[in-house]
Order: C-alpha cells, then structure tokens, then sequence
C-alpha cells in the first residue's frame, strides 16, 4: 500500500546500465508481491507447476533478478521481520480486500470476461512463509546476499542505505523516503513494454530514482515535515484525514512549520480525531526497529545444482531455459572479475 506521495517527489527516469557496480537493497516481500500479482496466466490463475504449486514468486526472482545482475546491480534482499502492532490495521484491511476481489475474480470468469477477470485475480495475492523460505533459498543458490530485518524490511533497507552499505532501497512504495533513505528506486524489476488495462495500447515503464535531498530541497520542506505529510495522508501505520491530499498536506506543513503545529491545525480545522497518536507514527519512522551496524553484504558464487534441484526437479521449470541464464551469469561474473578486483564481488 504505502505512502501516497507520487504527486510531490522529484523523479529521475534512469537505465538498469547506470546503476552497474551499484549495491541495491531491495524491499523483498514488495517486490515478491509484484511477482505474485503480475506473473499470471491470461484468466488470473497464477504461474504454477503440475501439482498446483505457486511459482510465480520464483519465475520472478530467477528470471528478473538474473537481468539486474546481467547489468552489473548487485542486489541485496532485504526480508521483513515482526510487523508493528499498528500495521495490524492495514492487513486486516488487505485480508478483507482480497477476499472481495476473490469473489469478483469468480463473477467474471463466469461471465467470460477475461481482462476484468486478471485485473481482480492481482489483488488476491498472498505471500506465505514456504514462499518467503524458499525464495531465500533460491537467492542463496543464485549467491545473493539476504538480509532478515527485525521489522519492517524497508526500514532495515533504508538504514543499510543510511549506513553506505548500499546506493539505493529498491521498492515501489514511498514509505522509505519517510524512514531516511537518500535514493529510491522504482521499476526495477517491471521495466518494459506494459500493456494499458482496458485499452489497446501499451506503454514503456522504465527505472526511476527518486533523491531525498532533491525533493526536500523541491518542496522547501524538512525531513520531519516530509513525515508529517505521510501522516496526514495516511501511512500502513496510521488513517490519513479526509479531504487532505498529498499537496493540501504539503502546504499544511508549510504554513505550520512544526509537527506539533501542524496536527494541532488538522485537527482543529477538520475536526479529525486520530486513531492512534501521531507521534508515535513519527517515532515509527525517525526511529524503525532495525539493525545497526550490519555486516557488509557479500555474494557468493552461483551454485548451479542448487538452482536446477529448485526451479527444474522440484518445480517444473525448462531445464534449457534455466541453464541459459546460468550460464550467461556465468559468463557475466567473469567478465566483472577480469575487470575489477575479484573481492568486489565475492
């Protein structure tokens, strides 16, 4: 879900090359849900093997992830640990989101409407623990690094950014500019040729890299104000005001230059009670639980068998499809050996 602060940050279209030799920290429960939700056959089923297991996450991870290393982007995977006790809010509302679309994605296969019948099939997906292990089991198998943060995954990301442990937390949603991190990344696994829903068009998706300090700088507004903005739209944490969008809440911030100035006016002009104290979403994101001081990430070769026993004997993947890749990362790795000190890698 996220923070909705599309209309306000400053974006900077870039290629997966410019980000070559670059540690990515990648949000991997979103970008796991992305698999789920896009790699689907034309009724909506997801991408499964013989025996109905869910494979979409794996084709993903194998496939998309092989493209970000073919590049030279060394990718880290970031996975969330306990969530807050004020998230339970938003997966209660997810749960009930799903369950809706499940029904309507029944309605329409039964009318044969195919397109409608996707598009609710994409809200249903659910990331379970065997899906999360096993995917940590391929990113091994592949020598990619993992991380497991205590909480949540874009906090640890963005601390490993705060820590020049990495360039950049690769993920969709905005929240990590609220939890500090100096870049995002968008797009970095959906770049491509995109077909337009309902329309018979399709459109180019390409990277994005948003800077923190440039959109502060852009809208004359300080981190915590940056915050405070989440908040008054709504975070996974917190309801936002009603009425309030993202750029009423910028000039709101503006106007009132403190936290404190700024809730004091939301409340007294919408009348608006706040479901949880405001400051303790601000404590959320100014202080994430999260682990200090992490090792520096390190990859490992590709373990060839250990990828073939995952995706070929246990899941039914092409066997030539697979060794393909192996073999053009391979190839790849070497290349980057031969032209910078091995240790950079392994």
């Amino acid at each position: 879900m996220g923070v909705d602060l599309g209309d306000l940050v400053v974006k900077n279209k870039i290629t997966l090359s410019s980000l070559s030799g670059k540690i990515i920290a990648v949000d991997a429960f979103n970008i796991l849900y992305q698999f789920l939700a896009s790699i689907r056959q034309q009724d909506g089923m997801p991408l499964s093997d013989s025996k109905g297991n869910i494979t979409a996450h794996l084709s993903g991870l194998f496939y998309r992830t092989a493209k970000l290393l073919e590049n030279g982007i060394k990718p880290v995977f970031v996975f969330d640990g306990e969530p807050s006790e004020l998230k339970k809010r938003t997966h209660e509302e997810r749960s009930a989101a799903k369950i809706a679309a499940e029904e309507k994605w029944k309605k329409a296969l039964e009318e044969e409407r195919l397109e409608d019948a996707r598009k609710y099939a994409q809200a249903t997906s659910r990331l379970t623990a065997e899906m999360v292990e096993e995917s940590k089991e391929l990113l091994d198998a592949m020598g990619i690094p993992c991380v497991q943060a205590p909480g949540e995954g874009e906090a640890q990301a963005s601390e490993m950014v705060k820590e020049g442990l990495a360039y950049a937390v690769a993920s969709q949603d905005y929240d990590v500019l609220l939890f500090g991190a100096q870049r995002l990344v968008r797009n970095l696994s959906i770049t491509g040729k995109r077909k337009v829903p309902r329309q018979n068009r399709t459109i180019m998706i390409e990277p994005e890299e948003i800077v923190l300090e440039e959109t502060l700088k852009a809208l004359g507004i300080n981190q915590e104000q940056l915050i405070t903005i989440g908040i008054l739209v709504g975070t996974d944490f917190n309801i936002g005001v009603k009425r309030v969008g993202p750029k009423t809440a910028l000039a709101i911030v503006k106007e009132h230059k403190t936290f404190d100035d700024a809730i004091k006016y939301v409340v007294q002009k919408y009348g608006y009670t706040f479901e949880v104290e405001p400051e303790e979403v601000l404590k959320i994101f100014k202080e994430p639980r999260c682990n200090k001081n992490i090792e520096k990430p390190r990859w490992k070769r590709i373990n060839a068998e250990a990828i073939d026993e995952i995706l070929v004997k246990r899941h039914e993947f092409s066997p030539e499809r697979v060794s393909s890749v192996v073999r053009t990362l391979e190839e790849r790795l070497k290349e980057t050996s031969a032209q910078s000190k091995l240790e950079s890698w392994f």
